[in-house]
């Protein structure tokens, strides 16, 4: 199956347990879907069969809010059974809403903002000190960056060249109580983060040729770690959701209504 047939998958079956659950953060699932299936499907070596296996690369999904759709995309990628994610958010069930540990695949269970760039810092470390050449991904949301831990983990990265860490800022402008330029200015942010010590690309985060092309450019580089603004649209391919900016504060979490629901899958069928 092509990657885009993979990525719109995701996305359908990602809304869909959502919605099933009873509501959940939509704006933010939507909009890691493309980043996720670039990663798990061209960039990361992983074993479905093996999802403890020493030498895997790690991935850290610190806005762990967006934990429904690593679990789809595992789920695709062979790690369990699709049937697990009718799980999601049920009384007794298997799935957290935010990525847990103890679902197959997931490296480190987040909700908590802020902490998982400190951690991705310290398994990378271990690497290095283990003569380990696996690498370790981070996923940021845009607005997590108002978290001061975050800031403390970008300089400890560049203090000890931590060249086996990649970063991905999930760069949707948005946060739970509005824009991130109202709530906390971060522009300019590639400014920053190059003031920081580290080597920055930019990339469109819904183009999966680009975004494949950006992560093994950010691979290569040494000496440094390396950080990748993805553009992306709080509620990707929702119509309603991302109409506007001020659609996409609205739905970062909610409930939508049965037509809501009949609505969006009527759209999204359409794509897979």
């Amino acid at each position: 199956m092509k990657l885009q047939k993979i990525a719109d998958k995701i996305r359908k079956e990602t809304f869909s347990a959502i919605h099933h659950a009873g509501g959940g953060h939509f704006g933010g699932c939507m909009s890691v879907v493309e980043i996720l299936a670039v990663l798990y499907y061209k960039i990361m070596r992983v074993n479905p069969a093996e999802p403890d296996w020493a030498d895997r690369d790690r991935l850290i999904l610190s806005k762990g809010h967006a934990g429904p759709t690593l679990y789809t995309t595992l789920s695709n990628r062979g790690f369990f059974d699709s049937e697990l994610l009718k799980e999601l958010d049920k009384n007794g069930g298997r799935l957290a809403k935010h990525a847990d540990r103890k679902v197959p695949g997931v490296d480190y269970s987040t909700g908590a903002l802020g902490l998982g760039l400190s951690v991705g810092n310290g398994l990378a470390m271990a690497a290095k000190l283990d003569g380990k050449d696996y690498r370790v991904f981070v996923i940021l949301g845009d607005g997590e960056l108002n978290e001061g831990q975050i800031w403390e983990a970008v300089m400890t990265a560049a203090q000890y060249c931590i060249d086996n860490l990649i970063a991905i800022v999930d760069r949707n402008f948005c946060q739970i109580d509005g824009m991130t330029e109202q709530i906390k200015k971060l522009e300019p942010l590639a400014a920053k983060w190059e003031n920081f010590g580290w080597h920055v690309l930019e990339t469109n985060g819904h183009d999966l040729v680009e975004l494949e092309k950006t992560i093994c450019e950010a691979l290569a580089v040494k000496g440094k770690p390396c950080v990748i603004i993805a553009n992306t649209t709080k509620g990707k391919g929702i119509p309603f959701m991302e109409e506007t900016r001020q659609n996409q504060v609205a739905w970062h979490a909610g409930i939508i209504s049965s037509k809501q629901f009949a609505e969006a899958m009527n759209n999204l069928e359409g794509s897979v």
